[in-house]
């Protein structure tokens, strides 16, 4: 998220009613359920099993699910995380991307990034309540390793002794007379 203190969003509760709003990213969510500042001024807290999803929105401009909506990947993501299939209680399923850290799954909800990354959509947060099954579809970029440092090197010493003539030895010489 950005450094706003607050976020728009629409939250999207399970009998299809909308709340358009507005969301602190680092306070919205609650024991007790989501906390939202309407367009009207008033501050409501909706428990978690009533809200099947949070948008994060860039407008309000539209409804954030409608039918031109994209709701799964056409192929494999290119962004860095977890891509995941997340099925609400109604048997809808929607793909996104995860952060690959297992920690953020103790949170009420999972927070993710939708297909369509031009959309007026920019995440969706799903409380764990509103879901059937949460499936793991892919790991998408590299593990966190550490990249490998060069061990340094002596100056001279790049070549190492591996063509060094030993004491015993003399030096080749090159031919006088041409081999043909």
């Amino acid at each position: 998220m950005s450094s706003s203190t607050t976020k728009k969003v629409y939250l999207r509760r399970f009998d299809r009613s909308y709340i358009e709003g507005y969301v602190s990213p680092a306070t919205f969510q609650r024991p007790d359920g989501v906390e939202i500042l309407k367009r009207s001024a008033q501050v409501i807290v909706v428990p978690y099993h009533e809200v099947r999803a949070l948008y994060f929105v860039r407008d309000f401009e539209g409804l954030p699910d409608g039918d031109e909506e994209k709701r799964v990947f056409g192929s494999r993501p290119k962004v860095d995380g977890l891509w995941v299939r997340l099925t609400f209680r109604d048997d809808e399923a929607y793909e996104g991307v995860i952060a690959n850290d297992l920690l953020a799954l103790h949170d009420p909800g999972v927070l993710f990034s939708p297909p369509d990354a031009n959309s007026n959509t920019q995440r969706i947060y799903v409380p764990h309540a509103a879901l059937k099954e949460f499936k793991v579809l892919g790991v998408i970029g590299t593990p966190a390793h550490r990249r490998r440092t060069r061990r340094k090197v002596e100056p001279g010493k790049e070549q190492g002794d591996l063509f060094a003539a030993s004491s015993n030895e003399r030096p080749a010489q090159p031919p006088t007379e041409p081999p043909f």
